[in-house]
C-alpha cells in the first residue's frame, strides 16, 4: 500500500509540474485577450498568441479547432486586447500563410511554441487568422 501511495504522489508531482510548465510556457510572452460572442450573446476570453506580419494582426490556431476559433466561424467580429488597449477587428482565416505565421511564432516565442507545439501533436495543419481593424 506505501508502494502505492508513492507512486500516487510522484504521478500527481508530474502533473502539476507538466500543468506549470505549459503555463509558463505559454504565459511568458506576449499574450493578447480576445473576446468573442456566443450564439446567446455572452463574451467569452481567450487568450492567446499574435505576431505581426504583412502590417497585420495574426493569430493561430491549430488543425483541430478550438473553442474560441468555433466562436469566430460563427461570428467573425473579435475585440481584442493588446498592451491596455481593445480594438474591433475582423478574424479572417488565411491559411495561405501558415509557413510565415508558424515561422513567427517560433521566432517569437521559441521554446513554448516548441514544447507546446509537442503537447498538440505539432503545428501541422495550423491555421493563422488575420485580424482585420474595423
Amino acid at each position: 500500500m506505501k508502494h502505492i501511495a508513492w507512486l500516487f504522489g510522484i504521478l500527481v508531482i508530474l502533473v502539476l509540474a507538466l500543468v506549470a510548465a505549459e503555463r509558463l510556457a505559454a504565459e511568458r510572452v506576449e499574450v493578447v485577450e480576445v473576446h468573442a460572442s456566443e450564439p446567446d450573446g455572452s463574451i467569452v476570453t481567450t487568450r492567446l498568441w499574435v505576431v505581426d506580419f504583412n502590417g497585420g494582426l495574426y493569430l493561430r490556431v491549430g488543425a483541430d479547432g478550438s473553442g474560441w476559433y468555433s466562436r469566430i466561424q460563427a461570428n467573425a467580429k473579435v475585440d481584442v486586447m493588446r498592451d491596455g488597449t481593445k480594438k474591433s477587428y475582423m478574424a479572417v482565416p488565411e491559411p495561405e500563410s501558415s509557413l510565415e505565421i508558424n515561422e513567427l511564432m517560433q521566432a517569437k516565442y521559441t521554446w513554448g511554441d516548441s514544447f507546446i507545439g509537442q503537447l498538440v501533436g505539432g503545428r501541422e495543419g495550423s491555421i493563422p487568422i488575420r485580424l482585420n481593424p474595423i
